[in-house]
């Protein structure tokens, strides 16, 4: 039994003034004008080097209290939002040089309008139904749950939805005894385009597909946008009106994903599933909406923390592991089109093509654990 360190995050609808929507505002503009004024010098750089073999080990940030005496207004806003954006740089940079991730891009207005500010000092309190943060004082929150007491506070997120609404996202620290649970009750779980996933257990999560359920009337929405005059009140109201029905069916997905994955949490001991390149298979089988709708990346997450606050385990396999062409009963492998929804075996075995899979998906890695 370990005593660990544990992060959670709690995110509350911030209800700012007239005043504080201003300072947001300028707050996201300089973040993002920092981020790229750093970037364009870092790129400068990395052209000018990156062809020499002899190129300097480590390279200097420039901080952002480089610009101010140039660009009085970085004043206004929280120094601290500002060295996170130099941080948020430096972790791109790295990621891109130890092949994780593409060179960094420049941020535009049309990105998500957010920033991030540390705690310190007490800069950062929650106080009766309000949210203190360093240059707004007392904003005003829609606090629906509590945070506990022996939770310490070590950062904050402030975003703007498309729709005009202001969050923040608390970041909470604090310690707990994890016990490794005895493995006993394992499931696997095969991808599944519509109910996204088939379990060995023979269960479908039927998933109520809300994107697809929702495109009618986006679609309508879109078409009344596009007959209007860009920039202008009545087309922002329009595309006011867009963004509610997409955060509505980001909400929905979100909530039908966070249950489906604490009831398997809460169930199995340990979860098996494939580690699947969502992406991938999105561009090369041309299912891009099918794939995002049912949101596989963000309920694997959900799953993987939800685990691990138990001491259990989510188990992946590898991509490349037949699944689907293998016999569950007796272990052969036949070739199997993407139309084929039964499987049959010269064994005799029939079953339905994703349940198959679920059972060979939970067999390797019953396999895997017992290497473990």
């Amino acid at each position: 039994m370990d005593r660990t360190k544990q992060n959670k995050a709690f995110k509350f609808r911030l209800l700012p003034n007239k005043k504080q929507e201003v300072l947001f505002a300028k707050t996201f503009g300089c973040v993002r004008f920092v981020y790229n004024k750093m970037l364009a010098e870092r790129k400068d750089t990395y052209e000018k080097f990156k062809d020499d073999k002899e190129k300097p080990k480590e390279q200097k940030f420039p901080t952002p209290a480089k610009y101010k005496d140039e660009f009085p207004f970085l004043k206004e806003v929280d120094s601290l939002a500002l060295a996170k954006a130099q941080i948020n740089l430096q972790h791109a940079y790295k990621n891109f040089f130890e092949g994780n991730a593409e060179f960094p891009t420049f941020k535009n207005r049309k990105s998500n309008q957010s920033y991030t500010t540390n705690r310190v000092s007490g800069n950062i309190e929650l106080q009766d139904g309000h949210i203190k943060l360093l240059k707004l004082k007392l904003i005003k929150i829609k606090q629906h749950r509590k945070i506990p007491k022996n939770y310490k506070l070590k950062s904050c997120t402030i975003s703007k939805t498309k729709s005009g609404k202001y969050y923040v996202s608390v970041l909470t620290e604090y310690k707990k005894f994890i016990q490794s649970t005895a493995i006993e009750q394992v499931v696997g779980l095969d991808f599944a385009m519509s109910e996204l996933y088939v379990s060995s257990e023979n269960k479908k999560a039927n998933y109520p597909r809300y994107y697809r359920v929702m495109s009618e009337k986006l679609a309508k929405a879109q078409r009344i946008l596009s007959k209007r005059k860009k920039g202008s009140a009545r087309w922002n109201k329009q595309r006011i009106v867009i963004a509610k029905l997409h955060e509505k069916v980001a909400n929905q997905r979100m909530n039908f994903l966070h249950h489906k994955s604490k009831e398997l949490a809460y169930n199995f001991d340990a979860v098996v599933i494939e580690d699947l390149n969502m992406k991938g298979m999105s561009q090369t089988l041309h299912f891009g909406k099918s794939i995002h709708d049912n949101g596989w990346g963000m309920f694997t997450t959900f799953l993987d923390y939800k685990l691990r606050e138990q001491g259990k385990q989510l188990v992946k396999i590898d991509k490349w592991f037949p699944s689907t062409k293998k016999c569950s009963c007796c272990g052969a492998e036949k070739p199997m089109a993407l139309s084929e929804r039964t499987y049959e075996c010269s064994c005799g075995y029939v079953a339905d093509r994703d349940y198959n899979s679920a059972i060979n998906i939970k067999n390797e890695g019953l396999c895997l654990l017992a290497l473990v």
